[in-house]
């Protein structure tokens, strides 16, 4: 019976490793294709490894918390003949003659004109590849300085670690200049020992290596108070009924449908303008945020995203997200509100320059031109952050008076 590898499936375009969580295969057991036989996380989701086709598992190589790299090895499956000739593996090999083997087929192999000859034991067996997780930063001292030049020595020293020129903001330097040396660097991280560590997830590293990336840019926000009692009056009435932060995910894609320039990306010299008007959410899960997209939003009645928005909030919140919502969009709208939180500056997106964000409604007296006094409220701060090389302030907050005005006008979204 013919012996296949398991091998760690690429699971996204942007996945490099994943790491086992459940083994939900034991050797010997029999599988059919499509069954489920790992559970791995990435830094986007919990996913499965699916069986290629029917078999009996041989070994199992994966560990539990150990990351393995796409394509390495985690078990191996017995299949059937015909299985193995569908999946294009060569038939098993006929028996020879008597007398006869396979090196003496070697010996009579015509080898003219041929520069070099492997032989079994020119075979290169290379380790099985794996990734360790790292942790993806330091604590940072008061005081300390960064370094601006980074010598040979310390980058190889930082590669080998998976550290990152960020990092090196956590370490005090004593060379020219307040510069890190590679003695600065090895003295601090002996220092860490004394401290209490644990791993960081994969969730956290990516949303660590995402803002980190974020933040090379000028970034800017601004805000404004909003009058939420329109919208919670619609709410009301609605069936079913929208969160809050899908109305202002609907009045964000309307406005941005008015002008995509603002949601554009500078490239070059060049402004390149959003195809399609995709939002995305914050979600809050375990040790990170995942954003889900909404697609198209600008182009869908407000009714109609209701089972969709509570569908990939469910979804991202077990982290078992489909491929296509992962993918990033535009903007993102992110409700700070339901932790309690005012106010707030909320970081872009790499791949986006813009963040809308809605902080917690409160009672608040608002001046009435009609009966001539102040009126009690339920008023909201909208922030906006975004990128300060494509949009200034004075258009930032034109886009933030208009979904603020969107708002106050729900039966328009």
């Amino acid at each position: 019976m013919p012996s296949i590898p398991i091998h760690m499936p690429q699971l996204g375009e942007s996945i490099a490793e994943a790491t086992i969580v459940r083994v939900l295969i034991t050797p010997q057991a029999t599988v059919s294709a499509g069954q489920e036989i790992f559970e791995v996380e990435t830094n986007k989701a919990v996913m499965t490894v699916t069986a290629p086709c029917d078999g009996k598992v041989g070994d199992v190589t994966a560990q539990v918390g150990t990351s393995y790299a796409v394509g390495a090895t985690l078990g191996s499956l017995n299949i059937s003949d015909e299985d193995a000739i569908v999946l294009g593996l060569d038939k098993p090999a006929a028996p020879l003659p008597s007398g006869q083997s396979h090196h003496d087929d070697d010996e009579e192999e015509d080898t003219s004109g041929v520069h070099f000859k492997v032989d079994a034991s020119d075979t290169i067996h290379e380790k099985q590849p794996t990734v360790e997780p790292v942790i993806g930063g330091l604590p940072v001292p008061a005081g300390a300085a960064g370094a601006h030049y980074i010598s040979p020595r310390m980058r190889a020293r930082m590669n080998e670690l998976g550290l990152n020129t960020a990092d090196l903001s956590a370490v005090p330097g004593t060379g020219a200049g307040g510069r890190v040396t590679v003695e600065d660097f090895e003295g601090f991280l002996r220092s860490l020992d004394q401290h209490r560590m644990t791993a960081a997830s994969p969730m956290r590293i990516a949303v660590a290596d995402s803002m980190r990336r974020s933040w090379s840019r000028p970034l800017a926000t601004v805000g404004s108070p909003v009058v939420l009692d329109a919208m919670l009056a619609h709410r009301r009435k609605a069936n079913p009924k929208p969160g809050p932060a899908l109305y202002a995910i609907r009045a964000l894609a309307i406005a941005l449908s008015e002008d995509t320039a603002v949601a554009g990306r500078l490239v070059g010299n060049r402004i390149v303008h959003p195809r399609a008007i995709d939002i995305g959410f914050a979600v809050e899960v375990d040790d990170g945020v995942m954003v889900p997209v909404l697609r198209e939003v600008d182009k869908k009645p407000l009714s109609t995203l209701v089972h969709t928005y509570n569908d990939l909030v469910e979804k991202a919140r077990a982290r078992r997200l489909p491929a296509d919502v992962n993918r990033p969009g535009i903007a993102t709208v992110t409700n700070f509100g339901t932790f309690g939180i005012v106010w707030a500056t909320p970081i872009p997106l790499p791949e986006q320059n813009l963040v809308l964000g809605l902080g917690a409604g409160r009672k608040a007296p608002v001046w009435s031109d009609e009966v001539n006094m102040f009126i009690p409220v339920t008023e909201a701060e909208l922030t906006l952050s975004f990128d300060h090389r494509v949009l200034d302030g004075g258009g930032a907050g034109r886009l933030l008076a208009r979904v603020a005005k969107l708002l106050q006008e729900p039966e328009k979204l």
